[in-house]
């Protein structure tokens, strides 16, 4: 199967995928951004899905670069598949790197065991978390272009679209803008 993955402008909590992809903070109880924005859209049922992980298996939070699924809620969604990213810190940027492509990883492969078709991602740590966005679309777009081409054995065999959605025009333009220096060193 080929997997497409697209680019759009817009906001993540309108998106009918079957997947969309939290930016969470550790806690999983919510916040701001993305994480704030999907669990005020998804609603109530969220929270209590991210409590009860809190409650079993995740009681001490979400470790940086792992991703966990619950519920939608009120999202056109089926699954959110909440994911941490790193903060960016110029001294420890090999392992933030590493972080934030595991972050993509992860969330595949839950997505994958979910039986997803579609997932849609937001920039992860581009906001809040200061990485710089040309980076961030780097590693995000290199990061699930490998797993798609099988670099992670069956995380994305099944997906039809991996769809970045990106807030505000300046974000979409460096996705773009790297998406087609990926494309041009690929031709090469």
């Amino acid at each position: 199967m080929v997997t497409r993955i697209t680019l759009v402008e817009g906001d993540i909590t309108q998106q009918q995928v079957d997947v969309v992809v939290n930016a969470a903070n550790s806690s999983l109880l919510g916040g701001g951004g993305v994480d704030g924005a999907i669990h005020r859209k998804g609603g109530p049922e969220i929270l209590e899905d991210c409590r009860r992980l809190r409650a079993s298996h995740w009681g001490g939070g979400l470790a940086t670069g792992r991703a966990v699924a619950t519920t939608a809620g009120r999202l056109p969604a089926r699954w959110v598949v909440h994911t941490v990213g790193p903060v960016f810190l110029e001294e420890t940027y090999e392992e933030g790197a590493e972080l934030l492509a595991s972050c993509y990883r992860e969330s595949l492969r839950a997505a994958a065991e979910l039986g997803a078709r579609t997932v849609a991602f937001p920039a992860v740590s581009a906001g809040v978390y200061g990485w710089p966005p040309a980076d961030a679309a780097r590693i995000a777009l290199t990061t699930v272009s490998e797993v798609l081409d099988g670099g992670d054995a069956g995380a994305g065999a099944e997906l039809a679209e991996v769809r970045f959605v990106l807030f505000g025009a300046e974000t979409y333009r460096v996705f773009e803008s790297v998406r087609e220096e990926l494309l041009g060193r690929d031709e090469d």
